[in-house]
């Protein structure tokens, strides 16, 4: 590989001193103050919760009853005997993040029931012990003790499960009352440690399972504790810094505790270090009995050149390393590649490391399961490896994959792949690319990509469960490939308007569709998919008809164990009158969704109205008016006609302008300005209309004064009744005069479709004469007023509008 230029920056942990409790019970507890919000009232006198509410001292008068306080993240600074004597059933004590400075535990000798107390993160430097019998859970960590504030009494705390402590120094005596005890979780907080230089302090064995120690933040790694621990199971540390030179003290620091461990599951939290002192702590921890290594957060500085490393039998069975920082900007890929590649572990993590590329094994690898999240890996990783025959599970999420069909071809000779998620990539498929995937994979995971419905051409056949949520879907095609052993269909936040039927899914027993644009689910879904187990369908734009009528009612008889969400996540959307009502309260009418018998009773409707209109008719003899009024406009028109024949026409105007009262903004912006400042005179029907006569008369003058009429069309145009008067009148003119006088200009496109049938005028007007558009372009707005100027290049023997030549 090339050296290439690396700069890696994640984001740190959260905070990592919260204990754990490995008890069950007491984690229910703890998430009970957490959570809880219940202030102390007379409906609820068991828990009461104070936390965060600026108090200064325990409040009084608590209810007797009270079982769970919390009073943590105050400013309580002293704790008195009268402050927790009644509360005679406390169980549970939350007091850390105060400012209490000396704790006496008699203050809770009443309190005999007393299970968990936490005081950690407050300011303690002294401590009175008090034997308490029942006290399971105790946290006395993250204070200014300079010794371990361990007492006698505590030896006979035999109920004791958690104990977290702190401490600048460390002798063996202070260890000596809790030696015997069998803990599940030891917290030692040593961010103040100090320690004594060059001594190694022999410290007894403790019994515990799990073992939390804190190390001082951005210092060097210098505790020398010879700490044995029996049972250990979990050791975490954190805020590891260390260099090349000391990076045989951290070595033998850990070889000390994890001397009697047997498949130990080790954290490595906040770890800063170098390439060699890294390498050289996993092969220290290649041979102990180490069966899990996380690390999360970790920094590497200095350089990053090959270390040798032996690949020997080990009891490792998984690596993490999670959310890294390298400050080394030159380097070569292939050190890294290789080192991780070549491991004989069953699991291996890298997540959030940004790392570009990584190395197929250069011998059959061992590895069952791979997670690379988070990264910047693309399709060249792992083309043509057949040393992965092992690996099982292949976790790329958050990369930067892009085509489908090259990652099927990189998982065909992964013979044992069964699981691959592939989520949160930007991921596409051709469509016309050949799909091959390994036969064996089962679970497949595609969701948050740009996929569209040809991803259905290119599956695994055997796939069983298939998660494809928030793509680009629209419809399921039908000469997609069969997945018969397809089980569960993840489809959420696509755009599909039906619901898939099982006709290619015979097994389909799951189906997520929420967030899509189902209106008219297909009643025949429930026929076809008779093995549906869990069904997700709500979050949809149900339009409330008849045609959902059928859906509501079978999805209404499951269980709810069968429709998940329902029924509040299934409402209408439409029509209005509906909207938001549950599918369960949806009701119509029998008869308004009978359509044979709605078809029945139009018809009898129809037939009674066309009886009653014939009596009509005959009774009044109507087809007698019509015909006269009809003669009475012919003979009218006629006249008219032959009266303008015989006179010289004179004009008054250049044109009258017509335009629905919508667009005037762009008439009076625009077109006037333009004309006007040419002199050609425009008759608008605001201020040339004569009062007094009626708008019919008053347009039909206007357009005889004009010599052209001016026509802005726009869908407000078809929608105004005067404007298809104006434009009849003047179609008429046209029609008798054999004049050019329409000039149509188009100032919006109106689809033909949408031009009601009574303008057939306007229609055969658009398909028979040729119309300006009106330009959005600026460059092309000189073009369509040279037009305009081009259709008034006459001149015109003017009347004024006194009638004078």
């Amino acid at each position: 590989m090339t050296v290439i230029l690396w700069d890696v920056h994640c984001s740190t942990m959260g905070n990592p001193r919260s204990p754990i409790i490995s008890t069950s019970h007491f984690v229910h507890i703890f998430m009970l103050i957490l959570g809880s919000r219940i202030q102390h009232s007379l409906g609820n006198d068991f828990i009461g919760n104070y936390s965060n509410s600026f108090l200064s001292h325990v409040l009084s008068r608590l209810s007797s009853k009270t079982t769970i306080l919390d009073l943590s993240l105050n400013n309580i600074t002293e704790l008195q005997i009268e402050d927790f004597k009644p509360l005679r059933k406390l169980r549970v004590l939350k007091l850390s993040y105060n400012r209490i400075q000396h704790l006496d535990m008699n203050v809770f000798r009443f309190n005999q029931h007393l299970e968990y107390l936490d005081l950690s993160h407050n300011k303690l430097r002294k401590i009175s012990c008090h034997h308490l019998m029942n006290l399971i859970h105790l946290d006395i960590s993250f204070n200014e003790f300079e010794a371990l504030p361990i007492c006698e009494e505590f030896a006979n705390m035999s109920r004791l499960d958690f104990l977290g402590l702190s401490a600048t120094r460390i002798q063996k005596s202070d260890l000596v009352p809790i030696g015997h005890l069998n803990l599940s979780h030891i917290l030692l907080d040593l961010e103040r440690f100090h320690g004594k230089k060059g001594t190694l302090e022999d410290l007894p064995v403790l019994n515990t399972k799990t073992l939390r120690i804190i190390l001082p933040l951005n210092r060097a790694f210098s505790v020398q504790l010879n700490m044995s621990v029996y049972n250990l199971r979990h050791f975490e540390l954190l805020n590891i810094n260390v260099d090349d030179d000391k990076c045989s003290i951290f070595t033998d620091f850990l070889s000390k505790i994890i001397n009697n461990a047997k498949f130990l599951n080790l954290t490595l939290y906040h770890i800063e270090t170098t390439w060699k002192c890294l390498i050289e702590s996993l092969q220290f921890l290649w041979r102990e009995p180490v069966e899990y290594l996380h690390i999360y957060n970790l920094t590497l500085v200095e350089k990053i050149n090959f270390e040798p490393f032996n690949y020997y039998e080990t009891s490792l069975k998984g690596l993490k390393i999670e959310l890294c920082t390298i400050k080394v900007y030159i380097f070569s890929q292939t050190v890294l590649y290789y080192f991780f590649s070549n491991m004989n572990i069953k699991m291996l993590t890298l997540s959030s490391t940004r790392m570009l590329h990584m190395l197929c094994p250069s011998k059959p690898s061992p590895f069952q399961y791979l997670n690379f999240a988070n990264s910047l890996f693309t399709e060249s990783l792992f083309q043509d490896c057949e040393n992965l025959t092992l690996l099982q599970t292949l976790i790329l999420q958050k990369n930067k994959f892009t085509r489908l069909s090259k990652i099927s071809l990189m998982t065909e000779k992964m013979k044992s792949l069964k699981h691959l998620d592939l989520s949160q990539n930007s991921i596409s498929y051709e469509g016309k690319k050949t799909c091959n995937w390994a036969e064996s994979l089962l679970v497949l995971n595609l969701s948050s990509n740009e996929l569209t419905d040809s991803v259905f051409r290119c599956l695994p056949p055997r796939v069983t469960v298939l998660d494809l949520h928030r793509n680009k879907i629209r419809s399921i095609p039908k000469d997609m490939i069969n997945l018969e052993s397809l089980q569960e269909l993840n489809v959420a936040s696509n755009s599909l308007v039906d619901l898939p039927g099982c006709s290619t899914f015979r097994r389909l027993s799951t189906l997520v569709i929420t967030y899509n644009s189902v209106s008219h689910p297909s009643t025949h879904f429930f026929d076809s998919c008779q093995n549906i187990k869990s069904l997700q369908a709500g979050d949809n734009p149900f339009m409330c008809t008849c045609r959902l009528r059928e859906f509501s009612k079978n999805i209404a008889t499951l269980s709810d164990h069968v429709v998940r969400g329902w029924p509040h996540s299934y409402q209408c959307a439409f029509p209005e009158s509906y909207k938001g009502t549950q599918l369960k309260d949806f009701r119509l009418s029998p008869f308004s969704c009978n359509l044979v018998l709605i078809t029945v009773t139009v018809l009898l409707i129809g037939l009674v109205l066309m009886a009653l209109t014939a009596f009509l008719c005959i009774h009044y003899d109507l087809p007698w008016y019509l015909r006269m009024a009809l003669q009475w406009t012919q003979t009218r028109r006629r006249a008219r006609n032959i009266s303008l024949d015989q006179l010289e026409r004179t004009y008054q105007f250049h044109a009258f302008i017509s335009y629905s009262e919508r667009d005037s903004a762009w008439v009076k912006q625009e077109l006037l300005p333009n004309l006007e400042h040419e002199n050609i005179k425009i008759c608008l029907h605001e201020r040339n209309f004569v009062p007094g006569k009626s708008i019919v008369e008053n347009i039909i003058n206007c357009i005889e004064k004009s010599h052209k009429s001016i026509f802005i069309l726009s869908p407000n145009f078809i929608q105004s009744e005067w404007c298809h008067y104006e434009l009849y009148f003047a179609h008429h003119k046209l029609f008798h005069e054999g004049s050019d006088n329409l000039l149509l200009i188009l100032l919006e496109p109106i689809p033909q479709c949408s031009i009601p049938t009574r303008y057939h005028k306007l229609k055969a007007l658009m398909a028979q004469r040729t119309y300006l558009e009106w330009p959005k372009e600026k460059s092309k707005q000189v073009f369509f007023w040279a037009n305009i100027r081009a259709a008034f290049n006459v001149k015109l023997a003017l009347v004024t509008e006194d009638g004078d030549i």
